[in-house]
């Protein structure tokens, strides 16, 4: 399949590099064409604009930074919505706001499908091809391109019509911040007491506070120097 993507960021690297091992061929586009070095050198074409990139594209991706960063791409010049023809499904999986879905769904030329699909599992998750997909639009569409979102996810799931994607992924996002900030101070207070932390996240993790978080973070707070993936805000 020919897809489309805009946005090579921490999410979007992995997630193309995974399309174009299961044999896609990609058009992509980003704001700083050096950030998509990577899927360049992996056999990704670079195309000057949202609207170049998504010519002759069946299905076109993008996950960008934030809302405001999705209405440019799609509204702004040379934007999605400038070149979208009857019959292409247009998919954004940034973590946005359920209003802009609408807004796009709204302003789309007669044919062209949108869905909502934001994303969790992060930049191992995007890397490894098992993050979890939260979709909103027709559910004819989800179903017609779950094979597709197999290739860079484990768990596809519908939720209703255009935003509750989103929706899904802010219920997603308030169980999160619970989860992390609860390892956090549990990390913090088991280092102040003196206790060995490799220890105690695996006695905790065998209890009833097993959490993907603890699971999956924890091991490397102990190992690396933290760094901030993703920004606290999507305004």
């Amino acid at each position: 399949m020919k897809i489309g993507f805009i946005g090579t960021g921490v999410m979007g690297t992995g997630m193309i590099a995974n399309l174009l091992k299961a044999g896609n061929q990609v058009q992509v586009y980003n704001r700083t064409k050096e950030h998509a070095q990577k899927v360049l050198d992996l056999g990704a074409k670079w195309y000057d604009t949202p609207a170049l990139a998504m010519q002759n594209c069946e299905v076109v991706m993008s996950i960008v930074g934030y809302p405001k960063d999705v209405e440019q791409i799609y509204f702004g010049e040379d934007g999605l919505l400038s070149g979208a023809v009857p019959g292409q499904y247009l998919i954004d999986m940034t973590t946005s706001r359920p209003a802009l879905d609408k807004k796009i769904v709204a302003a789309a030329p007669a044919g062209v499908h949108i869905l909502d699909a934001p994303v969790s599992g992060g930049d191992l998750g995007a890397k490894n091809g098992t993050l979890t997909i939260m979709v909103g639009g027709q559910k004819a569409d989800c179903e017609y391109l779950t094979p597709l979102f197999k290739q860079i996810g484990q768990d596809v799931n519908w939720f209703g019509p255009a935003g509750s994607g989103q929706h899904a992924k802010m219920a997603n996002q308030i169980m999160i911040a619970g989860t992390m900030t609860g390892m956090c101070e549990m990390l913090a207070y088991a280092k102040a007491a003196g206790l060995d932390l490799a220890t105690v996240i695996k006695t905790v993790g065998g209890g009833a506070t097993a959490n993907w978080s603890l699971d999956n973070y924890a091991p490397v707070f102990l190992k690396t120097t933290l760094r901030r993936a993703f920004s606290p805000s999507i305004s």
